[in-house]
C-alpha cells in the first residue's frame, strides 16, 4: 500500500500499526509523487492526508479516480480537517479523522483490503 502523509510522527505510527497487522507499506513525500508512484506500482490501497503539497490529498484522490490504471484502487483520506463529505465527493472509500486510533485505522484498512478479491495482508 502507498501512503502520502506530511507528518513524520504520523508516518511512523502508520508504518508501525500497519506492519504489525501484516501489511507492506511504502510512503510518498507529497501528492504529486504519490500519484506518479501509484500509476507505476498500482498499490492495493492508497492512504492520503488532505494537507499535502503540491497536490493536496483530495486532488490526488480525484487524479487516481480519473486514471485508468488507478481508478479501482481504494483510497482512505485521513486528516485533521472535518472533510468527510469532500473526501467522498473526491472518490475516497473511507474518511478517517485524526488523531489516529489504531483499531479504527487498521480496521478500515483490513476491511478495504478484504473486499478486494486478490489482495490482503502480506503473510510474511
Amino acid at each position: 500500500m502507498l501512503i502520502a502523509e506530511r507528518d513524520a510522527r504520523t508516518r511512523d505510527l502508520q508504518r508501525f500499526f500497519l506492519e504489525r497487522a501484516g501489511f507492506v507499506v511504502e510512503f510518498a513525500d507529497d501528492g504529486q509523487a504519490a500519484f506518479v508512484r501509484a500509476v507505476a506500482m498500482v498499490p492495493d490501497l492508497v492512504i492520503t492526508e488532505i494537507l499535502i503539497t503540491p497536490v493536496d490529498g483530495l486532488t490526488l484522490c480525484r487524479q487516481l479516480r480519473a486514471h485508468p490504471q488507478t481508478s479501482a484502487i481504494p483510497v482512505v483520506v485521513f486528516s485533521l480537517l472535518s472533510a468527510a463529505a469532500r473526501a467522498t465527493e473526491a472518490g475516497a472509500h473511507v474518511f478517517l479523522r485524526k488523531p489516529m486510533v489504531e483499531s479504527t485505522f487498521v480496521g478500515a484498512v483490513e476491511s478495504l483490503m478484504a473486499a478486494q478479491p486478490t489482495h490482503g495482508a502480506d503473510p510474511s
